[in-house]
């Protein structure tokens, strides 16, 4: 999968993996995916939560290592 644009949320807490994607999406255009890095145990509850609310897709996530996951966004 092609992947445009990469944010590394490591080290962030609730809401601010969240929050940084929201920002780094507005500069997207539609149908471009984001790569978002994040090892705060909320992202698990609040990035699908996020992209439903947005309009964006979650086409999925896995773990990279340890707690470290990534998370692929559609821009919608």
């Amino acid at each position: 999968m092609r992947v445009d644009h990469e944010l590394d949320a490591q080290g962030l807490l609730c809401p601010l993996p969240v929050l940084k994607a929201r920002k780094r999406l507005l500069a997207l255009a539609p149908g471009q995916v984001l790569r978002l890095l994040a090892d705060d145990p909320a992202a698990v509850i609040d990035v699908p939560h996020f992209c439903t609310e947005a309009g964006h897709e979650l086409l999925g996530s896995e773990v990279v290592s340890g707690r470290l996951r990534a998370y692929l966004i559609r821009k919608g």
